[in-house]
């Protein structure tokens, strides 16, 4: 399954002690709390406002709560508020603002101005992130600021430009607005500035904060082809696979090499050994160690054991395939060369984990496993409602009854060769998916395989009913329950193993 479960829920396993108890009103720290009665004047009066909308029972908002305090602090000396709404207590201004999960951070420019905030939920990471809002897409730079900008974040663009090369100009703006959530982007046309950098306009150097230092594009200013320069020049040689990094790296778009191994010193050894081979692959596939003391568990989710390490795999990210190195093989550079050769050349066959194909379906939820997933889930010729689920998960069980009866008001109606209402035990089956909590539910539609739709909604059986037949090709719709039913909340999902770090 897809590895959010081991990587994205990080916040779940290391929640903070505390809980957030608000005064509407009243500041706690350097966080605003507001309310109905401040809340617009607030995002009103300053230019910029990163709100975060939670319930004080939550536990991923109290992961959150020091996190956000400290950003508050050092965002206060750059006049960047931070501020919370608690959604128990204001649930007409959250409703407002479409909240429907906690804890949900947006950014505000004003009432009218609001867009998602995207980045990691640690200290760094948010101040990082909300620097880059309050500044110009590309910053314009001097002799007597360049320095301190090169330094400004860990990964930061400087392009030494023409003034009258209108289209190297504007191709670096545009690639600048596409990209000013994750990076920092500069630009001079100070030719001397140029010279003492060794370079020719128009030119590029991304500045880091790791490996060499700095990487430069002399090639001409294609937009296709910056974007594939920073993607690569940005990522390290062989990072840290860690909660603050996870999501970047399953979001690179390329293969994921993972080098387990339990001490820093171990990690690093084998980081040396295999630089060669990372370097060889430098945008094809990208290398990082792990700790596997603190994350041996995303082992399992490679299709690796849990208690031998050093260790190794790789990942297709895009398709969430395993790779597993053989963990009876010693770890040496020679043999992850060729197993990485041999990954590249399609030599090497994905590893799946699957439950056995049941005989025969029992109830009328049809059961997928690994090995039956392609061929029922993608089955272009009929809608499929399928719920990702963990045997241990209390809201999975709560929903069990209900999805039964809705599987049986289809199974029973002229819809019964169309629509396929299924589940598959996530924890037990690799399945080409996200999942990031228990349970998960999803719509494939025929027709439309590639784009599955996301339930969100109160997981009773005529809620359930209504998004089929609204996202389903077929528009299927069936007798609804008479009884009353109480839904489970959305956001009430269960994060994976409770028994070890989470990422």
């Amino acid at each position: 399954m897809y590895s959010a479960l081991a990587f994205g829920l990080l916040a779940a396993a290391k929640v903070a002690s505390a809980d957030q108890q608000p005064i509407v009103g009243t500041p706690k720290g350097d966080v605003h709390q507001l309310g109905k009665g401040t809340f617009d004047d607030f995002v009103k009066t300053n230019d910029l406002v990163l709100a975060e909308f939670y319930a004080p029972w939550c536990g991923h908002c109290k992961a959150l709560a020091p996190e956000y305090e400290e950003a508050a602090t050092t965002l206060k000396e750059k006049d960047i508020k931070l501020a919370k709404v608690d959604c128990t207590e204001e649930q007409d201004l959250c409703q407002t603002y479409g909240v429907e999960g906690y804890p949900t951070l947006k950014i505000f420019r004003g009432v009218d101005n609001i867009t998602p905030y995207s980045g990691q939920r640690k200290a760094d990471a948010i101040t990082s992130f909300m620097i880059k809002q309050s500044l110009p897409a590309v910053s314009l730079l001097s002799a007597d600021t360049i320095e301190d900008f090169k330094t400004a974040d860990k990964v930061v663009l400087v392009a030494y430009v023409d003034p009258s090369d209108k289209s190297a100009n504007e191709t670096y703006t545009a690639t600048a607005e596409q990209l000013r959530d994750s990076y920092l982007f500069g630009a001079t046309n100070d030719a001397t500035l140029a010279e003492a950098e060794g370079v020719t306009a128009p030119a590029i150097v991304l500045y880091k904060q790791f490996d060499e230092g700095k990487s430069t594009f002399t090639d001409k200013f294609d937009k296709d082809a910056i974007l594939a320069f920073v993607k690569t020049a940005s990522t390290p040689l062989i990072g840290e696979v860690g909660p603050e990094t996870y999501s970047g790296y399953m979001s690179a778009g390329i293969p994921l090499a993972y080098i387990f191994a339990e001490t820093p010193e171990e990690r690093t050894e084998l980081g040396e050994a295999l630089k060669p081979v990372a370097e060889k692959f430098r945008g094809k596939v990208n290398f990082a160690t792990i700790d596997a003391k603190s994350f041996g568990a995303h082992a399992g989710n490679l299709n690796l054991p849990t208690d031998k390490f050093p260790s190794f795999a790789i990942q297709e990210t895009v398709k969430n395939q395993k790779f597993p190195f053989d963990s009876e093989k010693e770890l040496t550079a020679d043999a992850i060369s060729s197993f990485v050769e041999d990954f590249s050349a399609g030599k090497i066959e994905p590893s799946l984990k699957s439950e056995p194909i049941p005989e025969t379906q029992e109830g009328a939820v049809t059961v997928v496993v690994g090995k039956s997933y392609e061929d029922i889930v993608l089955d272009d010729t009929k809608d499929v409602l399928i719920e990702f689920y963990a045997p241990w998960c209390g809201h999975c069980k709560a929903l069990a009854p209900k999805y039964e009866d809705l599987a049986s008001l289809y199974a029973n109606s002229e819809f019964k060769d169309k629509v396929v209402i299924a589940k598959v035990d996530a924890t037990a089956n690799d399945v080409p998916d996200e999942i990031q909590g228990f349970p998960t539910i999803k719509l494939y539609a025929a027709g439309a395989k590639s784009e599955p739709v996301d339930y969100s909604g109160p997981r009773t059986v005529d809620d359930l009913i209504k998004f089929v037949k609204e996202n389903g090709k077929y528009q299927a719709e069936v007798a609804e329950k008479t009884e009353e039913e109480t839904p489970v909340a959305p956001a009430a999902t269960e994060a994976a193993g409770e028994d070890h770090d989470e990422l």
